[in-house]
């Protein structure tokens, strides 16, 4: 069981290692995205990828540990928590707080991450937002609005605004 412990301690304080490393790849493209660089935003891109196929690996070992530790512990897998295995060490203080602090920095890591993306979610909206309204602008000025000019037989001219010059004799 001690090494079981061991291996969840280590494999979650790797999780924070890797949480912390996205925390700053987001930080970094926060600023790309302020300074529209495609080509950088590209590359964190793929770095973020990397990182997050680790931590992907980091959580599925992780899983396991806690499976192995509910077969030890005789306990079912579903109600197998890092709370359950935090309070079931009240007779280790040390392996108890070691756990803590780890979850702990744990939830700060995430809860950064989590805030630096909601963040960078904005600036991508607003930037999209940006895009879109200088393609309706564009738009606009290829196209300009038919008039309502009529010949003498009441038919419509089809002359578009500024085609033509102004008629006096009207």
């Amino acid at each position: 069981m001690a090494s079981l412990m061991d291996d969840l301690v280590q494999v979650l304080e790797s999780e924070n290692e890797e949480y912390e490393k996205l925390a700053e790849l987001s930080k970094e493209k926060k600023q790309v995205i302020i300074d529209a660089n495609v080509p950088a935003l590209e590359k964190i891109v793929d770095l973020e990828q990397d990182v997050t196929s680790k931590i992907q690996n980091l959580d599925n070992y992780r899983l396991k540990v806690m499976r192995d530790m509910a077969v030890v512990l005789n306990k079912k897998e579903k109600d197998f928590t890092l709370d359950t295995v935090i309070e079931m060490l009240d007779g280790q203080p040390k392996e108890q707080e070691r756990l803590q602090n780890v979850k702990k920095r744990l939830k700060t890591t995430l809860a950064e991450v989590r805030k630096i993306n909601e963040q960078n979610q904005t600036l991508l909206n607003q930037a999209l937002d940006m895009v879109e309204f200088d393609l309706t602008l564009f738009r606009s000025m290829r196209t300009a609005p038919e008039t309502a000019n009529y010949d003498r037989n009441a038919y419509n001219t089809g002359d578009i605004l500024g085609g033509g010059g102004f008629d006096a004799k009207q």
